[in-house]
C-alpha cells in the first residue's frame, strides 16, 4: 500500500474497507493555505514511522469539495481518523507532532497486539519457532489469556511440555472456551506420548539402584529427548547438590550441557543455572 493515498469519490470504500484493518487518517488540505501542506507533511512522517498501522488518505479540498462537504469539514486542516469505518477521532487545526503521536497512540495497537498478531500468522504458516519467540516477548508485557493460549499453543508445538503446563494452568474459568480445551488435550496426549517404556524402565532400574550414577544419566538423557526437560534438569541437580563431582564430574558437565542446549532465553534452564551457580559459588 502507498504511504498516502488522494481520497476521491472513487475509492472511498476502499478507505473505508481499509480501516477495517488499520487505522486510517483523513488529512483535509489545500493547497493555497501552508499551514495545511505542513500538517500533511508531518502526517506522512508519522504514517512512515508507523507503516502497516497507520494509512493516510489525503483529500484536496480545492479539488474534492463533494468530499469536504460529505465529512462536515467547516475548516482547513482537519484531520479525522477512521476505524472499522466509522470516525472515531480527530482534531482541527495545526497541532504538534507530540499532540498528534499522543491522538494516534489511543487508536493504534500495542506492540504486543502486533507481536501476538505476526505470532499468530506465523503458526498459521506452521512456523512455531518464529511465532515462539513472538509470543514470548508478547507475554511479558500482556499476560492475558489472549496471548498465553496461543503461546502455549507454540509451546507444545515446539515440544517444551512444562512452559505449556504452566501457562494453560493460568488460564481462568472464564477464559476456558474451546481453544483452551483442545490444548489441554493435545498437552495430555503429549505427556502420554512422552511417557516411553524406556522412561519407565530407566526409572524403575533407578529407583532400585539410586546409586547407579550411570542409569541416572541415562534416564535424564531420555527425559530430555522426550521433552520433560523440567524432570530431566531436577534429577541432575539433586543429586549435584549432595555431591559436585558426582561421575568425577559427568553428572555436572551433562547438566550444563543440557541447560546449554535449552539455550539463554530459556526461563527453566535460567532458573537451574542460578541453582547451580548457588552451589559453585
Amino acid at each position: 500500500m502507498e504511504t498516502t493515498m488522494e481520497l476521491t469519490r472513487d475509492n472511498i470504500q476502499q478507505v473505508v474497507e481499509l480501516s477495517k484493518q488499520q487505522l486510517v487518517a483523513l488529512v483535509f488540505w489545500a493547497e493555497q493555505m501552508p499551514e495545511s501542506t505542513a500538517l500533511l507533511q508531518t502526517m506522512e512522517q508519522l504514517c512512515a514511522t508507523f507503516r502497516g498501522q497507520l494509512q493516510l488518505a489525503s483529500v484536496n479540498c480545492e479539488t474534492q469539495l463533494e468530499l469536504a462537504s460529505y465529512f462536515q469539514i467547516r475548516s482547513l486542516p482537519t484531520t479525522l481518523l477512521l476505524s472499522q469505518g466509522q470516525p472515531v477521532d480527530g482534531f482541527a487545526g495545526v497541532q504538534s507532532r507530540e499532540q498528534i503521536l499522543a491522538i494516534l497512540q489511543k487508536h493504534l495497537p500495542a506492540a504486543w497486539e502486533l507481536k501476538l498478531n505476526e505470532a499468530k500468522a506465523q503458526l498459521q504458516k506452521g512456523d512455531a519457532n518464529a511465532a515462539l519467540a513472538l509470543l514470548k516477548d508478547a507475554y511479558a508485557e500482556e499476560d492475558s489469556a489472549l496471548v498465553a493460549l496461543p503461546y502455549a499453543e507454540a509451546c507444545l508445538l515446539t515440544g517444551d511440555l512444562a512452559t505449556a503446563k504452566t501457562l494453560l494452568a493460568t488460564i481462568k474459568l472464564a477464559d476456558q472456551d474451546g481453544y483452551y480445551n483442545s490444548l489441554v488435550s493435545q498437552l495430555d496426549l503429549a505427556e502420554k506420548a512422552a511417557d516411553t517404556p524406556e522412561i519407565r524402565a530407566l526409572q524403575q532400574q533407578l529407583d532400585a539402584q539410586p546409586e547407579d550414577v550411570e542409569t541416572l544419566q541415562k534416564l535424564a538423557t531420555a527425559l530430555h529427548q522426550a521433552h520433560r526437560d523440567e524432570e530431566a534438569l531436577e534429577l541432575l541437580f539433586t543429586p549435584l547438590s549432595r555431591d559436585l563431582t558426582l561421575g568425577n564430574g559427568a553428572v555436572k558437565q551433562q547438566l550444563l550441557t543440557l541447560l546449554s542446549a535449552l539455550g539463554q532465553g530459556n526461563a527453566l534452564a535460567s532458573q537451574y543455572r542460578r541453582k547451580l551457580y548457588s552451589l559453585l559459588y
